[in-house]
This record gives C-alpha cells, sequence and structure tokens, in this order.
C-alpha cells in the first residue's frame, strides 16, 4: 500500500499571465490545481507548464466580475489554499477617470475578493483547516498621483483581510496577505524602464512562502520590494 499523502490542492485566481501565472508555476512543486481566468486559452498553456511539475490542474474559465458566474463556477470546490490573485490597475488622475475604468478595477480588485472567497471559504471553516491569501500592493498603505481608484482598493485589501483573519483563525483557517511593491508586468504602460523591479517569480516564492508555513503559525502580512530602484537586477 502506497503511504504517498495527496497533494493539497491551491485555487489561484488571475492565473493566466503575470504573477498569477508565477504563483500556479510555483505551487505546482508540491499542489495540485484550480487555475481561475478569464482567457481559456492562457489557461490550458499554464496548465500545460504546471501539469509537467507533476501538479493535476482543473481550470475555470470565468469572469470574476461577474458574482453569479464566478458563485456558480467555485462554490463547493475543496480547496486547502485560496490565493486571491486577480487585479487590474487603471493609473491616471481621478478626473481623466471614465466610470468604467472606476468600476472594472472596483470589480476586479474588491467585489472579486467577496465572490470568491465566498465561494470556498465555508468549506475550508467546516474542515478546519485552510488558507487564504492574498496579493496586494504597497499602494495598500501608500498613495500616489494616479492611484485614486487602484490604490484605494489595495487598502481595502488590507482592511479586509486583517478583518477575515480575526473572524476564522479560531476554526483554523489562516489568512495572509502579500504586499509586493513594483513588480515587472504588463502593467506599467509601454517604455516604463523595468530593470530594477521584482519579478513575479519574487512574489510566488513570498505567497509560497506564506501559505506553507506550519499549521500553528500565521504569517499575515508580508510585503516585498525592489532593493533600489537605482539598482538593476543584472547588477546584483
Amino acid at each position: 500500500m502506497s503511504n504517498t499523502q495527496p497533494r493539497p490542492v491551491a485555487l489561484v485566481t488571475g492565473a493566466s499571465r503575470g504573477i498569477g501565472r508565477a504563483i500556479a508555476e510555483r505551487l505546482a512543486e508540491a499542489h495540485d490545481l484550480v487555475l481561475v481566468a478569464r482567457d481559456a486559452d492562457k489557461l490550458a498553456e499554464v496548465a500545460t507548464t504546471c501539469e509537467a511539475s507533476g501538479a493535476q490542474v482543473q481550470r475555470i474559465a470565468v469572469d470574476l466580475r461577474h458574482g453569479a458566474d464566478t458563485a456558480a463556477a467555485l462554490t463547493g470546490l475543496s480547496v486547502d489554499v485560496l490565493v486571491n490573485n486577480a487585479g487590474v490597475a487603471v493609473l491616471k488622475p481621478f478626473l481623466e477617470m471614465t466610470a468604467e475604468e472606476w468600476n472594472r478595477q472596483v470589480d476586479v480588485n474588491v467585489h472579486a475578493l467577496f465572490h470568491v472567497t465566498r465561494a470556498v471559504l465555508p468549506g475550508m471553516v467546516q474542515r478546519g483547516r485552510g488558507h487564504v491569501c492574498i496579493v496586494g500592493s504597497t499602494a495598500g498603505r501608500n498613495t500616489f498621483v494616479g492611484g485614486s481608484c487602484y490604490a484605494g482598493t489595495k487598502h481595502f485589501v488590507m482592511g479586509f483581510a486583517e478583518s477575515l483573519m480575526l473572524e476564522v483563525r479560531d476554526a483554523g483557517v489562516g489568512v495572509s496577505v502579500v504586499t509586493p511593491g513594483s513588480v515587472a508586468t504588463e502593467l506599467f504602460p509601454e517604455g516604463t524602464n523595468t530593470a530594477w523591479m521584482l519579478e513575479p517569480e519574487n512574489v510566488a516564492d513570498a505567497v509560497a512562502f506564506a501559505v506553507t508555513t506550519p499549521p500553528h503559525m500565521l504569517v499575515q502580512r508580508l510585503e516585498v520590494r525592489p532593493l533600489s530602484p537605482k539598482r538593476p537586477r543584472s547588477s546584483f
């Protein structure tokens, strides 16, 4: 009889690119995966990479802005780790921002946190174990010109994560928030110097650390940032 323990299952949102893809590929080393994003074709590409690491992968293509669709797709899934990574940013002055741009950021960065977490958290509480990890941003404690909506949503993440942590920790469920500084992704306009920024894999390592601590230990906030904007990564 095999003594091999089943892999824990991690659900990652926004898993088709950038930080979400890096998180999925990092967790695939020790987890089976549920990958969630809008683009089914890109999800298939990520799944192939993760399966090569030994993970069993379920793909779910859904637009997290739509609460009913999200609930229908995710409710009842049995997962050990939830990584709420999906996020969007429109960085421009408030008076230049359209209502559509504002609503899109709030729908993905705020409302989707409710829809996704509400779908899978009851199972964690019932089983008496689990971990919810949210990818936030240092914008969750800073402000900047052009960040009226984006920074506002990331401030929400900080309050949501700590409140939820206090609500579910006695049930054996941990809640963490990983707050990266600048990361070299598609978030920044073309031509931006990203040579000094973190890479998505650095954030993935931080998430993996947060969700694999001993059961009695919780990393509630973990901030990672580039060492210096004056030193490119290649100089180290």
